[in-house]
């Protein structure tokens, strides 16, 4: 079986296909461990009172998978699927093809950007996307921002919280609590370096060799405010990794996630020439032996946990699929 993408949700079902007697090949076009990788601290996930980085998470199930057998294609991406004679033929940028029976997409998402003139150029010389794992020793004694107002952007200002002199978020919503757990709130309002601005977002990016402010539209009235800083974090979600799926069965929807299970209708099944006489199984897409897990999937939770979870029920309905060929 191949699984596309080694986050938490493509690493968890390389551990359980592997470890159950499946010839496993895991393609990674990055950096193992997805945007969970990126992560400064992991603290709501099960067996770690005191928390773990996304990058010691996904190294350890890197590690994990490979000893059961898994092997891990890395700097390789899926340009183009095929599935045709039950099961997937997968076209790789450096040319190469992979078959398999089954399949299970974990791409992921990539992260949003803000669609401002310059974001390209300044991208890596001021602006950032992510938590800022690395680039956080050099905001010492500087006020930095992040763009954001989920759990993934509340973590980012924490991580930068212990190096910078101030981190400022910046959020579209009036409450932070619309968006963020709850431990994160209080830990963020905990914190006195960290302040939160609602109601604003970021209108313009200024900077000719790398970034030296920002404007910051406040959305109630309009105002703008110029601001001056080298560092801006952008933490406001993502987009599916699933252009790959254009040409093929597989039913998205309109925002290009996935189409998994029971959120399947009868007319997109019918649309996709769905063969079986069964319905498709929790996590099936509308191609038989096709399972999609973690971000990338239709209502999917958006948690680590949860995209661990998926990875081996995918693995375990594989089984399912397996045995009525």
């Amino acid at each position: 079986m191949s699984i596309y993408g080694a986050g938490p949700a493509g690493l968890s079902a390389a551990v359980y296909a592997a470890s159950e007697g499946l010839s496993t090949v895991l393609v990674e076009r990055d950096a193992v461990g997805g945007q969970a990788g990126n992560s400064s601290l992991i603290e709501n996930y099960l067996g770690f009172p005191q928390g773990i980085s996304g990058a010691e998470l996904a190294e350890r199930a890197r590690q994990q998978a490979v000893r059961f057998g898994t092997e891990i294609l890395r700097l390789r991406e899926g340009v183009y699927a095929v599935f045709a004679d039950g099961g997937i033929q997968a076209d790789l940028a450096d040319g190469t093809q992979l078959y398999a029976r089954t399949n299970i997409c974990a791409t992921g998402i990539e992260w949003r950007r803000l669609g401002l003139p310059d974001e390209g150029r300044l991208q890596g010389l001021g602006l950032f996307y992510g938590a800022g794992t690395s680039e956080a020793p050099m905001c010492s004694g500087e006020t930095v921002y992040v763009v954001g107002g989920g759990n993934s952007a509340g973590q980012a200002a924490m991580h930068l919280s212990a190096y910078a002199r101030e981190v400022v978020m910046l959020v579209r919503g009036p409450r932070l609590a619309d968006t963020l757990s709850d431990y994160m709130v209080q830990k963020l309002q905990s914190q006195p370096n960290i302040r939160v601005v609602t109601n604003c977002e970021v209108s313009a990016l200024h900077g000719d060799r790398f970034l030296e402010a920002i404007t910051v539209r406040d959305r109630a009235d309009g105002t703008e405010s110029a601001l001056a800083t080298h560092h801006l974090f952008v933490c406001i979600g993502g987009l599916p990794n699933t252009e790959w799926a254009r040409d093929t069965a597989i039913a998205r929807d309109g925002s290009g996630y996935v189409v998994t299970g029971a959120d399947l209708s009868p007319a997109a099944l019918a649309a996709a020439g769905w063969p079986l006489p069964r319905a498709p199984y929790p996590l099936e897409t509308s191609v038989p032996g096709s399972f999609a897990v973690g971000d990338v999937r239709h209502s999917s939770m958006k948690r680590v946990a949860s995209a661990v979870g998926e990875g081996a029920m995918a693995v375990a309905f594989i089984h399912q699929h397996l045995a009525t060929l």
